[in-house]
């Protein structure tokens, strides 16, 4: 059977991608990204009242597909846009909350810690995610030349958000934690910054750790995955409840190294109990623990259930 043809709507951002991407895999897609950009007037109006109209947003969308994944505010209206328009020829998925009508998508998936319920609702722990085993397999060695330790930790640094503002004192306490839990311990450092790392911050880090510690000044997914692999412990800032989902697929231990909020972070807060209650995390305190968890794979139980669903459609 020829492969399925995905469409991937998403405004571009690393956690948005991650999780369009890793469906459209799991569910063996031919995929393709499309980078939404709303004309001006429309991206002021939310889009529980914005019209279902080709002039909202500027792409124009003429190549075929049978699957559209979206995920992020603006990518809301243009897959209900194309859903009317091909209707059963079509399945249209959105992942995280749409904040409009959930009758406007053939399947929804959202984290549980969303409190997001419905008849086509597809609940996960965390967020699904790109990342495989086998890349992490496929590219354990690309940092192993740089690594002089038995022991590694690897620290995934994310960036200032809404509900969290980076500053130099709060990294600072971060970094004096590493050092004494970990590489006054006998562990190697391994930095890996994100696409909301702020360069000064990565300055800030190759400026504290010495010279025998790897920090990676670039986004590198290679290095990212190759992390993760090698890590005997990682540790991930409190901002992204999307990597700290994907460290959960490997089984190892995880800290949360946590920033003060500077705005009500609720749905943040319930990931962490919810993840703590898995004994997947731990917060980064003065203190260094072994524990083990089942590996976390909801991107590949979720996709199970919506392939069970395509006898349904005409993707003629």
């Amino acid at each position: 059977m020829t492969k399925l043809k995905g469409l991937l709507l998403t405004e571009g951002m690393h956690g948005m991608i991650s999780q369009v991407e890793g469906l459209a895999k799991a569910l063996q897609l031919d995929f393709i990204h499309e980078k939404i950009e709303i004309n001006y007037f429309w991206k002021l109006i939310p889009p529980k009242i914005t019209p279902i109209q080709s002039f909202v947003f500027k792409n124009r969308i003429d190549k075929k597909f049978h699957i559209v994944i979206s995920c992020g505010r603006k990518s809301v209206i243009p897959s209900i846009y194309l859903k009317k328009k091909f209707k059963n020829k079509i399945m249209n998925i959105h992942i995280q909350d749409p904040k409009v009508s959930l009758d406007n998508f053939d399947f929804i998936v959202a984290p549980e810690h969303d409190g997001l319920k419905g008849k086509n609702v597809l609940n996960t722990k965390g967020a699904i995610h790109y990342l495989r085993n086998e890349e992490l397999d496929e590219n354990i060695d690309y940092l192993r030349h740089r690594i002089n330790k038995e022991k590694i930790v690897t620290f995934v640094l994310g960036g200032p958000n809404k509900y969290y503002v980076y500053n130099e004192k709060f990294l600072n306490e971060i970094f004096f934690k590493i050092q004494n839990n970990f590489i006054n311990k006998g562990f190697q450092l391994i930095l890996i910054p994100s696409m909301r790392t702020p360069k000064k911050i990565i300055d800030l880090a190759k400026n504290f750790f010495d010279e025998n510690q790897v920090i990676i000044l670039d986004v590198d997914k290679k290095a990212y995955l190759s992390s993760l692999k090698l890590a005997d412990h990682i540790i991930v800032t409190c901002d992204s409840t999307s990597m700290i989902s994907e460290a959960a697929m490997t089984g190892k231990p995880i800290y949360v190294a946590h920033i003060p909020p500077v705005r009500r972070n609720e749905r943040f807060k319930k990931f962490f109990e919810q993840f703590k209650s898995l004994k997947i995390i731990k917060d980064l305190e003065n203190s260094l623990d072994e524990w083990n968890y089942k590996k976390l794979n909801e991107t590949d139980k979720i996709s199970r259930y919506i392939k069970d669903d395509f006898k349904n459609y005409d993707f003629s």
